[in-house]
């Protein structure tokens, strides 16, 4: 590796803007797990190479190393045809593999062999993940946590998009997640980030909040979806956090549920078989009453039955739980999600988080 081509990764990761891209020349399982923010899959071998030259080496080192320098070869000629337009005069990328090896290595030799001046990244994808792990366990008790809390259906997440519209600093850990939360929060059309992809969100939106302004963000569990909240930021939000109690009457917050799972209209058997698995819980008698009311179009009714008989016994015990500070939270109350009704909790929410 010339000591004139790459890049340290301590350096890189702050200036990630400079370059003209960021080139991933891992496999395409290994991008899609996770990769850098704004980085293009250039892959060297593919998923199958990758595990045909991995299986060969296990047998004879010097045949993996000939097959693989073939095909990693003939890759990269294509990457250069297909992205001839891409690579103008001064085009300067970072290149990386998982550990800043001989796959980025290739790469890079031929980028600097035409003329540009282009840099690998020292320790690859994996010097990234152990700088995304550092930052998730240091930042959080850097910052004052506004922590919205209150009862499914009463808005939290809306207060956030409109306090980031008004100006303010938030953390919308459902929006990085692509989940909810709950039982239902799956979004339609949207799989959830790796365990590793919403690490590397979470590191990206925390690196750009600044430690001197409060951050508002809403009360979660530890999980959210099939996805983890990294211990030290969990436990700075329920132990340091500054709750702020959000209320709404039942009405509106029906209504918000009705908006927001919509999509459960045209698919009651979906939903059936999400609420299948509260049996447990809440008796098979009951579940299977929600069952009936969804089959028969009954959302209202079904909502409003699944926050008093569910959502709400077991989230307010929760939260008082884990968040001891709750009982002399301040208290901002909605009549509905409509646009007047939130804009007034913003300027209360504002003015809280001034004090």
């Amino acid at each position: 590796m010339s000591q004139y081509h790459v890049i340290p990764s301590a350096e890189a990761f702050t200036r990630l803007g400079e370059f003209s891209a960021v080139i991933d020349v891992r496999s395409p399982g290994e991008f899609a797990e996770d990769h850098l923010p704004g980085a293009l899959n250039w892959p060297v071998l593919d998923n199958d190479e990758r595990r045909i030259v991995g299986t060969l080496y296990k047998q004879d080192p010097l045949e993996a190393r000939k097959l693989g320098a073939a095909m990693v070869a003939r890759n990269i000629a294509r990457h250069l045809d297909d992205h001839r337009a891409l690579m103008r005069k001064h085009w300067r990328p970072l290149v990386y593999c998982w550990r800043g090896g001989q796959r980025s290595g290739a790469m890079n030799w031929f980028l600097n062999q035409i003329g540009f001046k282009s840099l690998q990244l020292v320790g690859g994808y994996k010097a990234f993940r152990g700088e995304v792990l550092k930052t998730l366990d240091e930042q959080p008790q850097r910052f004052d946590f506004v922590v919205l809390c209150g009862r499914t259906g009463s808005g939290k997440t809306r207060l956030l998009q409109a306090l980031a519209a008004a100006g303010a600093q938030t953390l919308d850990l459902e929006a990085l997640a692509r989940h909810r939360g709950s039982v239902l929060g799956a979004l339609p059309d949207q799989p959830q980030p790796s365990q590793k992809g919403f690490d590397t969100a979470l590191w990206q939106a925390m690196v750009q909040l600044d430690p001197a302004r409060p951050v508002f963000v809403e009360s979660e569990s530890r999980k959210i979806g099939g996805v983890q909240l990294p211990p030290a930021l969990h436990l700075r939000l329920r132990q340091h956090g500054r709750c702020v109690w959000i209320d709404m009457a039942e009405a509106g917050r029906v209504q918000l549920l009705l908006e927001d799972y919509a999509h459960f209209q045209a698919d009651p058997a979906g939903f059936n078989a999400l609420i299948a698995g509260l049996v447990t819980l809440r008796g098979r008698e009951r579940v299977e009453r929600w069952q009936g009311m969804a089959q028969d179009g009954q959302w209202a009714e079904l909502f409003g039955e699944l926050m008093r008989e569910h959502y709400d016994p077991g989230y307010e015990r929760s939260l008082t739980h884990h968040f001891p500070q709750l009982a002399a939270a301040p208290r901002v109350r909605l009549e509905d999600g409509s646009a007047s009704s939130t804009g007034r909790a913003v300027e209360t929410l504002l003015a809280i988080a001034r004090r």
